[in-house]
């Protein structure tokens, strides 16, 4: 029986593609085996959205090819996509294959098996060429699953190469997604985060939006929580905010990216919004769910970002107070508009804006604990243990601990926030009811 190792690394969307390109391998016979065994392929399913991504995919594919010299070794994804050449001379790379060719990897994986080692052949990895839809969801899990519903981007920030590497925004049509949904829940996962480059934009190539989508994934029976991986503020509605607050499964939880809280330097990144338009989604968001959870993507040391422009950034993240910051020093990426921008922010400054960042979410994420003491929640209950507390996580994405308990696993309960852990720091403390749903 032939082996298959899958290496994913980047974002939760590459995840589930990972996932279901395993699945189509063990259903033909492959067996699955982990990247630090041997197997007769490695499949590499890359990031690029930084330099530091681009580094970590170098690492990982020598580090194979180091292991297992014999074994036949694939790399797609985004880093893949924009540097097949780069990528296929590495040692011990015998496929580099484009993001419009990753859905038929079972059909390149034979036919490299037949050949041989090949040393580096390069399927349609052109710019400009993505256009397919490649549907998704990962299985593993047993209490969430990652749905693939959008691919690819419109927006064109002036920072970012993910519109070369994925394409144009597109998307399954709502009644495939549906689909998708229950045959999840069939297999017994009670939650669904929903996956894509920009979702919100949902509906691009089939004429739909992604309220129609959350509208109709909210009445699939045994899915108990959706949700929502990333949503661009100016494709945030009231009118979604209020139904979601309505909602029986949809999650208050958001992740929205901001990038910068001044003005000037939004402009520059050709973002789509401006600092008002981000406060009033989160005022909204405040005044109808008073616990949610919301989550910040921001970028430190973008070219001409002076100090005046971080500290007016700062000042604004900390006003609005989210649960969490999700920080990125600015990277250059080949290719795009802000690489070659006129004065670049020194490394080491970024890396201190970086680290001021960094305190600021520890205590913006304490701060989001400490006022949900004396809540009563649900949580999920996940199989992961250590040191004798299992773990899952609230609606409002809160992480929880509880002594282990086996029957726990994959079971929504309902709990009291009852303190912080002060070494965990992260993990809550909780009394729990007698009963778990399943």
């Amino acid at each position: 029986m032939p082996s298959i190792a899958f290496i994913t690394l980047g974002c939760k969307l590459n995840f589930s593609e990972t996932s279901t390109l395993a699945r189509r391998f063990t259903e033909a016979g492959f067996e699955r085996a982990l990247p630090s065994q041997p197997a007769d392929v490695y499949v590499v399913n890359t990031c690029s959205v930084t330099e530091q991504a681009d580094k970590k995919c170098r690492q990982a594919i020598r580090k194979l090819a180091q292991f297992n010299p014999a074994a036949l070794v694939v790399v797609t994804g985004c880093y893949a996509q924009l540097k097949p050449d780069e990528v296929a001379q590495i040692e011990g790379v015998d496929l580099v294959l484009g993001a419009d060719r990753k859905g038929n990897l079972f059909e390149y994986v034979n036919n490299l098996r037949t050949k041989g080692k090949a040393g580096g052949h390069i399927v349609s990895c052109d710019i400009g060429t993505v256009d397919s839809f490649f549907p998704a969801f990962s299985s593993g899990d047993r209490t969430r699953s990652f749905l693939k519903v959008q691919d690819g981007c419109d927006y064109r920030c002036s920072y970012c190469t993910i519109p070369l590497a994925r394409g144009k925004s597109r998307n399954s049509p709502v009644a495939d997604l549906r689909h998708e949904a229950e045959t999840i829940a069939a297999s017994g996962i009670r939650e669904i985060v929903l996956t894509g480059v920009n979702i919100g934009d949902f509906g691009k190539s089939t004429g739909e939006s992604f309220f129609d989508l959350l509208r109709a994934l909210d009445g699939v029976d045994g899915i108990e929580r959706i949700r929502i991986s990333s949503i661009e503020p100016n494709l945030l509605t009231d009118g979604m905010i209020e139904w979601i607050a309505l909602s029986r499964t949809v999650m208050p939880h958001f992740h929205i990216p901001l990038q910068s809280g001044c003005d000037r330097i939004l402009a520059s990144m050709r973002r789509r919004y401006r600092r008002a338009v981000f406060a009033d989604r989160v005022r909204k968001i405040k005044t109808v769910l008073p616990q949610a959870f919301i989550g910040v993507d921001v970028i430190a040391g973008f070219p001409g970002e002076r100090e005046e422009d971080f500290r007016e950034t700062y000042a604004f993240l900390e006003s609005l107070a989210p649960a969490y910051l999700h920080i990125f020093p600015y990277s250059e990426r080949p290719g795009t508009p802000a690489a070659t921008m006129p004065d670049s922010v020194p490394k080491p400054e970024r890396a201190a804006r970086v680290r001021a960042l960094n305190d600021l979410c520890s205590r913006l994420h304490q701060q989001f604990y400490v006022h949900n003491i004396g809540q009563e929640q649900r949580v999920l209950w996940e199989s992961a243990c250590k040191d004798g507390q299992m773990f899952g996580f609230t609606d409002n994405y809160l992480k929880v601990e509880t002594p282990y308990c086996r029957d726990l696993i994959g079971r929504l309960q309902h709990i009291l926030i009852t303190g912080l852990h002060t070494e965990r720091r992260t993990a809550i403390c909780v009394k729990r009811e007698a009963q778990a749903t399943k």
